[in-house]
């Protein structure tokens, strides 16, 4: 049976390719209904390539589907036949009469096939028979300008589907991505129950005018009824269908909307202060976070805010966080503005109110979005106020040490007893030094191990590579107390003594990173990028006076 089986295969590879000498086209269906798939068939009655024919000419009247093709070889009698089919499956955009053009091959040419669609369903014209059918729907069909809208598609079927794709919408210059999952289910159409699943799309216009939705097109296999019949090994068949076109208004902005154009369902602020507002000091940080919140908005849409600080404060603004989710269906975005904020000057600063305008697509108005008006109250460096309480007092109880008179009738013997008392005082004071720092002995070299912790310059670079904001604070504050000789309990009193402003910036952020509970975050490559422009400066100018470097690398 082998034997007999590669015979076959070779006859049929030494048999001669056989010229081209027919070429015909037909349509499965016609008239067809809006909506309907139409199978074009051409057919080649000899063995040429699958590219032989190019069916690009039938997409301005037709959403055309890719070509299958399939090739023959019969041999009966002794001759041979062999052919090539091509079949096109053909969705009409619209009702009316159209021409499929003349298809030419190796000299030969199919006649042209007039097609008349039908402004019907086919699913209102025969549900009782129809088996998948799909329904396209949009939210507003009257838009603004960059305004989100949903469009859903909804594919009905009560046949045994086996696998099938689902294009995508189309509109002219307009985005348009998926929103959220496919949703299942099951609905009673025209007494038949059916199985539905159904896909949400956001479409965002970007010019005004008047456009259409062209809709997408399902494509799959579903069991072949009749043939499930008779046969338990069932055949499929290739199921093709499209939802009805849309058209759409889109109107340009208003002439007298102000500032940033923004159309959405809901618009909100909100902010909140870390730490607490009402505690702050001067030069101290705290960090202003405001969150603009927006439904039926992309990320990409959301406007910039501004916030109108008053003179007084330095400002570190990070770089807004732009962010999306889907919530029930309907998109919502949020943009996150970060500020540290550092008073300068102690008193009261008065913050303006922010204000946002937005265009209501539930109402069709202008409406804003604000954030009240509130006062800052600034106190001073608690430092110094308890410095001003400690030294004054000292410098009224201790007064200046009188002077004694030498008087001109003071007996010899009178001088000798002071003189003996002020130097058995001496002694006594010796002494006592002496027995202190005997008893302290064991101590001092643990004290001392402690103080000899030095600068480390790789420590620093470590600990900004990895975003260690508290290591990267205490090897700072070392070398504030080691190389600047200043007893800084804070980064923001060692920048104090920094002169490079980039630096300086570096180590307020720093600070507000770690006040406010953002140190997990924090990036140290600027930090570390500042620093060495400022190391190399401090050691440029320690060799050229002849020093060497104030510590070791």
């Amino acid at each position: 049976m082998v034997k007999g089986v590669l015979l076959a295969a070779v006859l049929l590879l030494s048999l001669p390719l056989q010229a081209l000498t027919q070429l015909s086209a037909s349509v499965d269906k016609n008239p067809a209904l809006r909506g309907e798939a139409v199978t074009l068939e051409v057919t080649a009655n000899a063995r040429v390539a699958a590219d032989a024919i190019n069916f690009r000419v039938l997409e301005s009247d037709f959403t055309v589907m890719v070509p299958s093709v399939s090739t023959s070889t019969q041999i009966i009698n002794g001759q041979s036949s062999q052919s090539t089919i091509w079949r096109i499956v053909l969705l009409p955009k619209k009702a009316g009469s159209y021409t499929i053009p003349t298809f030419t091959l190796q000299g030969l040419s199919t006649q042209p096939i007039s097609l008349e669609v039908l402004n019907e369903t086919a699913q209102n014209n025969n549900s009782s028979n129809t088996e998948l059918f799909l329904q396209g729907s949009m939210e507003q069909q009257q838009l603004y300008v960059q305004q989100l809208s949903y469009y859903q598609v909804t594919i009905y079927f009560n046949g045994d589907l086996q696998r099938g794709s689902l294009s995508e919408p189309q509109m002219d210059d307009a985005s348009i991505m998926q929103v959220g999952q496919d949703a299942e289910g099951t609905e009673l159409v025209n007494g038949i129950r059916y199985r539905t699943i159904t896909r949400r799309y956001a479409i965002t216009p970007q010019r005004s005018g008047n456009f259409t939705i062209t809709p997408p097109t399902f494509s799959g296999e579903m069991i072949d009824r009749d043939s499930a019949r008779y046969n338990y090994f069932a055949r499929t068949k290739t199921v093709v269908q499209q939802a009805e076109p849309i058209d759409v208004v889109v109107n340009a902005i208003p002439a007298d909307f102000p500032g940033n154009w923004l159309v959405a369902g809901l618009v909100t602020l909100t902010e909140e202060w870390s730490p607490d507002i009402s505690k702050l000091k001067q030069g101290e940080p705290v960090t202003r976070i405001i969150t603009l919140s927006a439904v039926d908005v992309a990320e990409n849409q959301l406007p910039d805010l501004k916030q109108g600080f008053p003179d007084g404060l330095r400002l570190y603004q990070e770089q807004p966080q732009a962010k999306s989710a889907e919530r029930n269906g309907r998109l919502v975005a949020q943009k996150i503005f970060t500020t540290a904020v550092i008073g300068n000057v102690e008193g009261e600063l008065e913050l303006p109110e922010v204000s946002l305008a937005w265009w209501n697509s539930q109402t069709n108005k202008l409406e804003h979005a604000r954030l009240p008006a509130r006062t800052l109250s600034v106190a001073p460096i608690a430092g110094a106020a308890e410095q001003s309480t400690t030294i004054s007092p000292a410098l009224n109880v201790a007064p200046p040490l009188a002077t004694p008179a030498r008087s001109s009738e003071a007996s010899p013997w009178q001088w000798n007893y002071t003189s003996s008392l002020l130097l058995a005082i001496w002694l006594l004071t010796l002494l006592g030094s002496y027995v202190l720092w005997r008893l302290k002995a064991h101590v001092k070299p643990a004290m001392q191990t402690q103080n000899r912790v030095r600068f480390n310059n790789t420590e620093l670079k470590r600990a900004c590579k990895q975003g260690d904001a508290t290591t990267a604070k205490a090897e700072l504050l070392r070398f504030a107390h080691q190389q600047l000789d200043q007893r800084c309990q804070s980064l923001t009193e060692m920048s104090a003594y920094i002169h490079p402003a980039e630096l300086k910036n570096q180590l307020i952020k720093l600070n507000a990173a770690l006040y406010g509970n953002d140190a997990a975050t924090w990036q140290g490559d600027p930090l570390w990028q500042a620093w060495q422009q400022y190391d190399a400066g401090r050691q440029n100018s320690s060799v050229s006076a002849g020093l060497q470097p104030l510590y070791p690398q």
